[in-house]
Protein backbone atom coordinates (compact mmCIF):
# COMPACT_ATOMS: atom_id res chain seq x y z
CA UNK A 1 0.00 0.00 0.00
CA UNK A 2 2.63 2.47 1.16
CA UNK A 3 4.42 1.68 -2.05
CA UNK A 4 1.61 2.32 -4.14
CA UNK A 5 0.76 5.58 -2.81
CA UNK A 6 5.08 6.35 -2.96
CA UNK A 7 3.94 5.67 -7.08
CA UNK A 8 1.59 7.72 -7.15
CA UNK A 9 2.75 10.90 -5.29
CA UNK A 10 4.96 11.98 -8.30
CA UNK A 11 1.49 12.32 -10.19
CA UNK A 12 0.12 14.09 -7.33
CA UNK A 13 2.86 16.60 -7.14
CA UNK A 14 2.44 17.07 -10.87
CA UNK A 15 -1.15 17.41 -10.58
CA UNK A 16 -1.23 20.06 -8.14
CA UNK A 17 1.06 21.96 -10.04
CA UNK A 18 -1.03 22.02 -12.79
CA UNK A 19 -3.97 22.40 -11.01
CA UNK A 20 -2.76 25.26 -9.74
CA UNK A 21 -1.56 26.93 -12.48
CA UNK A 22 -4.84 27.13 -14.02
CA UNK A 23 -6.88 28.72 -11.53
CA UNK A 24 -4.49 30.81 -11.26
CA UNK A 25 -4.51 31.64 -15.08
CA UNK A 26 -8.59 31.73 -14.68
CA UNK A 27 -8.28 34.07 -12.00
CA UNK A 28 -5.55 36.96 -13.84
CA UNK A 29 -7.93 36.52 -17.03
CA UNK A 30 -11.24 37.26 -14.96
CA UNK A 31 -9.61 40.13 -12.85
CA UNK A 32 -8.33 41.50 -16.39
CA UNK A 33 -11.68 40.67 -18.32
CA UNK A 34 -13.00 42.59 -15.39
CA UNK A 35 -11.04 45.85 -15.58
CA UNK A 36 -12.44 45.72 -19.29
CA UNK A 37 -16.13 44.68 -18.44
CA UNK A 38 -17.84 47.92 -20.24
CA UNK A 39 -16.68 47.38 -23.43
CA UNK A 40 -17.03 43.29 -23.21
CA UNK A 41 -20.56 43.94 -22.36
CA UNK A 42 -20.90 46.19 -24.83
CA UNK A 43 -19.91 43.67 -27.38
CA UNK A 44 -22.28 41.17 -26.08
CA UNK A 45 -25.36 43.99 -26.00
CA UNK A 46 -24.91 45.52 -29.80
CA UNK A 47 -27.02 42.69 -30.94
CA UNK A 48 -29.48 43.46 -29.18
CA UNK A 49 -29.52 47.18 -30.32
CA UNK A 50 -29.20 46.38 -33.94
CA UNK A 51 -32.26 44.57 -33.35
CA UNK A 52 -33.89 47.46 -32.23
CA UNK A 53 -32.65 50.66 -32.53
CA UNK A 54 -35.39 52.57 -30.30
CA UNK A 55 -33.47 50.18 -26.79
CA UNK A 56 -30.41 52.01 -25.94
CA UNK A 57 -30.42 50.83 -22.01
CA UNK A 58 -31.11 47.34 -20.47
CA UNK A 59 -31.91 47.80 -17.05
CA UNK A 60 -31.47 45.55 -13.52
CA UNK A 61 -34.36 45.30 -10.84
CA UNK A 62 -31.97 43.71 -7.76
CA UNK A 63 -29.39 45.73 -6.34
CA UNK A 64 -26.80 43.38 -7.14
CA UNK A 65 -28.17 42.25 -10.78
CA UNK A 66 -25.61 44.52 -12.55
CA UNK A 67 -22.41 43.21 -10.27
CA UNK A 68 -23.15 39.91 -10.22
CA UNK A 69 -23.76 39.48 -13.90
CA UNK A 70 -20.47 41.40 -14.78
CA UNK A 71 -18.94 39.16 -12.25
CA UNK A 72 -20.59 36.17 -14.00
CA UNK A 73 -19.01 37.84 -17.47
CA UNK A 74 -16.24 38.58 -16.35
CA UNK A 75 -15.78 34.85 -15.23
CA UNK A 76 -16.60 33.58 -18.66
CA UNK A 77 -14.52 35.42 -20.21
CA UNK A 78 -11.67 34.21 -18.31
CA UNK A 79 -12.14 30.99 -19.00
CA UNK A 80 -12.60 31.47 -22.91
CA UNK A 81 -9.22 33.52 -22.88
CA UNK A 82 -7.20 31.20 -20.55
CA UNK A 83 -8.55 27.74 -22.14
CA UNK A 84 -5.77 27.53 -24.83
CA UNK A 85 -3.45 27.85 -21.14
CA UNK A 86 -5.51 25.20 -19.72
CA UNK A 87 -5.29 22.70 -22.89
CA UNK A 88 -1.61 23.49 -22.89
CA UNK A 89 -1.52 22.62 -18.86
CA UNK A 90 -3.68 19.39 -19.49
CA UNK A 91 -1.50 18.27 -22.42
CA UNK A 92 2.02 18.81 -20.13
CA UNK A 93 0.07 16.49 -17.22
CA UNK A 94 -0.86 13.48 -19.88
CA UNK A 95 1.75 13.88 -22.87
CA UNK A 96 4.61 12.06 -20.65
CA UNK A 97 3.16 9.11 -20.50
CA UNK A 98 1.84 8.75 -23.92
CA UNK A 99 3.46 6.85 -26.99
CA UNK A 100 4.17 9.05 -29.98
CA UNK A 101 1.38 7.44 -31.81
CA UNK A 102 -0.71 8.79 -29.28
CA UNK A 103 0.60 12.27 -28.71
CA UNK A 104 -0.07 12.36 -32.67
CA UNK A 105 -3.51 11.53 -32.06
CA UNK A 106 -4.08 13.79 -29.25
CA UNK A 107 -2.97 16.60 -30.57
CA UNK A 108 -5.69 15.89 -33.78
CA UNK A 109 -8.26 15.09 -31.18
CA UNK A 110 -7.13 18.58 -29.11
CA UNK A 111 -7.12 20.60 -32.61
CA UNK A 112 -10.64 19.69 -33.85
CA UNK A 113 -12.52 19.83 -30.98
CA UNK A 114 -11.33 23.00 -30.23
CA UNK A 115 -11.96 24.13 -33.84
CA UNK A 116 -15.18 22.82 -34.15
CA UNK A 117 -16.11 24.37 -30.83
CA UNK A 118 -15.03 27.81 -31.36
CA UNK A 119 -16.73 27.74 -34.61
CA UNK A 120 -20.22 26.76 -32.96
CA UNK A 121 -19.81 29.48 -30.99
CA UNK A 122 -18.83 31.93 -33.62
CA UNK A 123 -21.94 31.18 -35.63
CA UNK A 124 -23.84 31.47 -32.67
CA UNK A 125 -23.16 34.62 -31.96
CA UNK A 126 -22.75 36.57 -35.41
CA UNK A 127 -25.19 34.22 -37.42
CA UNK A 128 -27.88 32.92 -35.05
CA UNK A 129 -28.12 35.52 -32.16
CA UNK A 130 -28.71 38.53 -34.37
CA UNK A 131 -31.57 36.81 -36.10
CA UNK A 132 -32.99 35.33 -33.28
CA UNK A 133 -33.51 39.21 -31.58
CA UNK A 134 -34.62 40.36 -34.39
CA UNK A 135 -37.69 37.85 -34.30
CA UNK A 136 -38.22 38.29 -31.00
CA UNK A 137 -37.78 42.50 -31.03
CA UNK A 138 -40.22 42.01 -34.09
CA UNK A 139 -43.13 41.98 -31.24
CA UNK A 140 -42.23 45.50 -30.00
CA UNK A 141 -44.45 48.14 -31.05
CA UNK A 142 -46.70 51.67 -29.92
CA UNK A 143 -48.26 49.10 -27.49
CA UNK A 144 -45.42 46.86 -26.38
CA UNK A 145 -42.48 48.34 -25.52
CA UNK A 146 -39.17 45.49 -24.57
CA UNK A 147 -37.12 46.04 -21.48
CA UNK A 148 -34.90 43.36 -21.47
CA UNK A 149 -32.84 43.00 -18.24
CA UNK A 150 -29.09 43.12 -18.45
CA UNK A 151 -28.80 39.73 -15.77
CA UNK A 152 -31.58 37.43 -18.20
CA UNK A 153 -30.16 38.72 -21.54
CA UNK A 154 -26.84 37.84 -20.61
CA UNK A 155 -27.80 34.88 -19.49
CA UNK A 156 -29.32 33.72 -22.53
CA UNK A 157 -26.71 34.79 -24.97
CA UNK A 158 -24.24 32.62 -22.93
CA UNK A 159 -26.82 29.68 -23.36
CA UNK A 160 -26.81 29.81 -26.90
CA UNK A 161 -23.25 30.64 -27.43
CA UNK A 162 -22.38 27.46 -25.42
CA UNK A 163 -25.37 25.09 -26.88
CA UNK A 164 -23.88 25.73 -30.56
CA UNK A 165 -20.13 25.42 -29.46
CA UNK A 166 -21.23 22.30 -27.89
CA UNK A 167 -23.75 21.09 -30.68
CA UNK A 168 -20.69 21.50 -33.59
CA UNK A 169 -19.00 18.53 -31.60
CA UNK A 170 -21.23 16.27 -33.08
CA UNK A 171 -19.41 15.42 -36.31
CA UNK A 172 -15.98 15.13 -34.07
CA UNK A 173 -17.81 12.27 -31.59
CA UNK A 174 -19.02 10.92 -34.68
CA UNK A 175 -15.80 10.00 -36.00
CA UNK A 176 -14.58 8.82 -32.42
CA UNK A 177 -16.80 6.62 -31.80
CA UNK A 178 -16.68 5.08 -35.67
CA UNK A 179 -13.18 4.92 -34.74
CA UNK A 180 -13.15 3.41 -31.42
CA UNK A 181 -15.04 0.94 -33.29
CA UNK A 182 -18.15 1.14 -31.07
CA UNK A 183 -20.35 1.75 -34.11
CA UNK A 184 -19.96 1.02 -37.93
CA UNK A 185 -18.99 3.89 -39.92
CA UNK A 186 -22.69 2.81 -41.66
CA UNK A 187 -24.65 3.06 -37.88
CA UNK A 188 -25.41 6.76 -38.61
CA UNK A 189 -26.33 6.35 -42.11
CA UNK A 190 -28.71 3.62 -41.03
CA UNK A 191 -29.99 5.29 -38.14
CA UNK A 192 -30.82 8.59 -39.57
CA UNK A 193 -34.36 9.38 -38.76
CA UNK A 194 -33.77 8.43 -35.15
CA UNK A 195 -30.71 10.89 -34.83
CA UNK A 196 -32.57 13.46 -36.27
CA UNK A 197 -35.76 13.38 -33.77
CA UNK A 198 -32.13 13.11 -30.85
CA UNK A 199 -30.97 15.84 -32.56
CA UNK A 200 -34.28 18.15 -32.50
CA UNK A 201 -34.64 17.19 -28.68
CA UNK A 202 -30.91 17.89 -27.62
CA UNK A 203 -31.28 21.54 -29.45
CA UNK A 204 -34.63 22.21 -27.35
CA UNK A 205 -33.05 21.66 -24.23
CA UNK A 206 -29.55 23.15 -25.12
CA UNK A 207 -31.59 26.42 -26.06
CA UNK A 208 -33.47 26.01 -22.99
CA UNK A 209 -37.27 25.80 -24.77
CA UNK A 210 -36.79 28.25 -27.33
CA UNK A 211 -38.91 27.48 -30.64
CA UNK A 212 -36.54 30.36 -33.12
CA UNK A 213 -32.86 29.06 -31.23
CA UNK A 214 -34.25 25.32 -31.19
CA UNK A 215 -34.98 25.54 -35.44
CA UNK A 216 -31.95 28.04 -35.89
CA UNK A 217 -29.47 25.24 -34.17
CA UNK A 218 -31.50 21.78 -35.89
CA UNK A 219 -30.71 22.97 -39.52
CA UNK A 220 -26.69 23.40 -39.11
CA UNK A 221 -26.75 20.18 -37.11
CA UNK A 222 -28.32 18.36 -39.53
CA UNK A 223 -25.68 19.46 -42.10
CA UNK A 224 -23.29 18.83 -39.44
CA UNK A 225 -24.72 15.42 -38.94
CA UNK A 226 -24.33 14.70 -42.96
CA UNK A 227 -21.00 15.87 -42.71
CA UNK A 228 -19.93 13.60 -39.81
CA UNK A 229 -21.43 10.73 -41.68
CA UNK A 230 -19.20 11.46 -44.65
CA UNK A 231 -15.99 11.74 -42.65
CA UNK A 232 -17.39 7.95 -41.22
CA UNK A 233 -16.89 6.65 -44.35
CA UNK A 234 -13.57 8.80 -45.54
CA UNK A 235 -11.75 7.53 -42.26
CA UNK A 236 -13.04 3.83 -42.83
CA UNK A 237 -11.84 3.31 -46.11
CA UNK A 238 -8.34 5.06 -45.09
CA UNK A 239 -7.95 2.15 -42.32
CA UNK A 240 -9.02 -0.36 -44.61
CA UNK A 241 -6.04 0.48 -47.07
Amino acid sequence: MIAALEHFRPHHEELRKRLVRSFLAIALCTVVSYLFIDQIAALCTRPLFLAHPSLKTLVYTKLTEAFISYIKLALLTGILVSSPYLLYQVWMFISPGLLDHEKKMARRIVFWATGLFTAGALFSFFIVLPRTLMFFMSYAGDNLQPMPKLGLYLTFVARMVLAFAIAFEIPFLMVMASSAGLVQPNHFRRKRTYFYIAIIVLSFLLTAGDVTATVLLSFPLFGLYESGIITCRVFSKKEKT
